[in-house]
């Protein structure tokens, strides 16, 4: 992991020292609500449905056990006993009060974490794989960049206050599994015919309302002048980017209108910066300042290849347990660059609990799981899970049993049941729908895990409005919540990708048909489900179905399940 120098640790601590400064004042009446609301949001702060909400930023996904137990303090002491993760490989908080936040900011400075640049038009999170470092496909270990990344965004003044939000995801393996192509800004590392390290650069990738994947703007752009390069990319939007309409003000949007003269506004801008600004190559990056950062992300010193000695599986496991422990095996542990280790999901995704709600006694699980076994280290992952990094394999049974102890071993990991899904509208002011009780139920519904392992590989997406935080334009199957006179509905889409192995090639889902009612969304996905296992071929995944067949049987079975919208029709 990244280790913070003394730089960094007085400037988180004096970020949170300021923002305290400015709530005392807020509270105090010597700063407006309206004044205020730019600086808590640049912090992390929103207000919502029912109290302020903390976004926690945790770059890249990776975090250690120390600050997992900061947030499971924090949790316990200001919050209501739970935090959530986020699809962004963020840490959320809905219940801290808003007079207790600067408590809260000084608890996660001591830790190095802090909410700087989680909300606001600028430069977001930088994400990336959450296997990122220890995957077998993995091409380049993309972390390095990523830091670099944030340290050369964070609190840029020249991107403070863009058209709108800026996300970048970066992907150093085979897989895309940081869904590169729906990022404003998604950044491939490859190697060119020589061996140089660079990047492909993908530009205007967003969902949200108008949802489109990105374009290659550049297959090759050398490691060192990727900074360069994107500030050439963050300069021409944020001089052309629409400021009358939000609807229209991502770069996505300036993106697709203009095509070949945006992508030709940015090589300028390349070029002027390189060859006609003041110092414009000092954004260049060293190769000192390059062996600085990615020296952080060594290996730890105890992670040593070796051939291993089996899974710690005893010899007198009942049969119950071996059946448990050989299907968690298939969906919850994969493959590691390091000879002898494994990487581990950890399931947050159960009956009775949100999708990607972890409660404090689960993070001090996790946080000991950790320190136990993965060398006090582990990652946030995009499907709101958690993941070991580093978990020899001579100690797997014991992560399971532990796991197992702590409802964190759901061998479930990328089927139905590890839906993802955003807050909705139990807590968000934006939604239009609540997403968790659809959620719930459809968790509830399928738990028999012979049934999803006959069902196989699906991912469900799940969002509360528009703003697509729960990613629904990507899944498989998508939900998404709408309005219709104070009512919430639910509108179905099919056959959407992220990218990853599951199906490779970006792509948002198609609307099935007119919006369905609460209680029928649950019969719908049934209806679809089934119809996929009357139609597909041996060994075929859904999606692959869903390609081949089309999406007309699966309407045709959803619509057959309407009750209040046929009623309504």
């Amino acid at each position: 992991m990244y280790q913070y120098t003394e730089f960094d640790k007085q400037f988180v601590r004096q970020r949170a020292a300021q923002f305290r400064d400015q709530l005392e004042r807020n509270l105090a009446g010597k700063l407006g609500d309206d004044e205020f609301r730019p600086l808590r949001l640049q912090n992390g702060w929103y207000i919502q449905r029912h109290a302020p909400m903390l976004r926690i930023a945790v770059p890249y996904g990776e975090i250690s056990s120390k600050q997992i137990r900061q947030i499971a303090r924090i949790a316990r002491e200001y919050d209501r006993g739970y935090a959530h993760f986020t699809t962004r490989q963020n840490i959320q908080f809905n219940w801290i009060p808003l007079p207790k936040s600067a408590d809260v900011m000084d608890l996660l400075a001591e830790v190095h974490m802090h909410g700087i640049q989680t909300s606001g038009n600028c430069i977001r999170n930088i994400t990336s794989d959450a296997t990122v470092g220890v995957a077998q496909d993995e091409i380049i270990d993309a972390r390095p960049y990523c830091e670099i990344l944030r340290q050369w965004s964070t609190l840029h003044p020249e991107f403070a206050f863009l058209p709108r939000k800026f996300k970048i995801a970066v992907n150093g393996a085979k897989e895309d599994r940081a869904a590169v192509y729906w990022h404003d800004i998604g950044l491939n590392l490859v190697k060119n015919d020589a061996g140089e390290v660079g990047f492909e650069v993908i530009v205007g990738g967003g969902m949200g309302r108008t949802p489109i994947t990105g374009t290659i703007i550049n297959s090759f752009v050398p490691w060192q002048q990727i900074l360069v390069y994107i500030e050439a990319i963050v300069r021409v939007y944020n001089r052309y980017g629409r400021r009358d309409n939000m609807y229209k003000a991502r770069i996505k949007i300036l993106v697709k209108a203009e095509g070949q003269k945006f992508f030709d506004q940015v090589n300028k801008e390349f070029n002027d910066i390189l060859t006609r600004d003041v110092d414009g190559a000092a954004h260049i990056i060293p190769q000192a300042e390059f062996d600085r950062v990615a020296a952080s992300f060594v290996y730890p010193e105890a992670v040593k290849a070796h051939a291993a000695a089996g899974n710690g599986l005893p010899a007198d496991a009942s049969d119950a347990e071996k059946t448990q422990f050989s299907k968690w095996l298939e969906r919850n542990v994969v493959g590691h660059k390091v000879q002898g280790y494994k990487a581990v999901h950890l399931s947050v995704k159960r009956v009775g609990q949100a999708p990607g709600d972890v409660t404090d006694a689960q993070l001090e699980a996790i946080a000991d799981m950790a320190d136990r076994f993965s060398c006090g280290e582990l990652r946030v992952t995009h499907d709101q899970n958690a993941l070991l990094p580093f978990v020899r394999e001579e100690d797997l049974f014991e992560v399971w049993k532990a796991a197992k102890a702590n409802t964190l071993a759901s061998a479930n990991i990328g089927l139905l049941s590890d839906m993802i899904a955003c807050p909705g509208g139990d807590f968000c002011a934006l939604a239009n729908a609540r997403s968790i009780p659809i959620a719930n139920e459809l968790i509830e519904r399928y738990q028999d895990l012979d049934e999803l392992y006959d069902i196989g590989e699906i991912d469900l997406h799940i969002s509360g409005c528009i703003n697509s935080c729960g990613h629904h334009h990507t899944g498989h199957i998508g939900i998404l919540g709408v309005d219709k006179d104070g009512t919430e509905w639910y509108q179905v889409t099919l056959g959407g990708s992220d990218g990853s192995n599951h199906a490779p090639v970006s792509t948002a889902g198609k609307v099935i048909g007119p919006s369905f009612a609460a209680d029928e969304v649950s019969d719908v996905i049934e209806a679809i489900i089934e119809t996929y296992r009357s139609q597909r071929a041996a060994n075929e995944k859904f999606i692959d179905t869903v390609k081949r067949v089309g999406i007309d049987p699966f309407k045709s079975a959803a619509n057959a399940v309407r009750r209040t919208t046929a009623k309504a029709a």
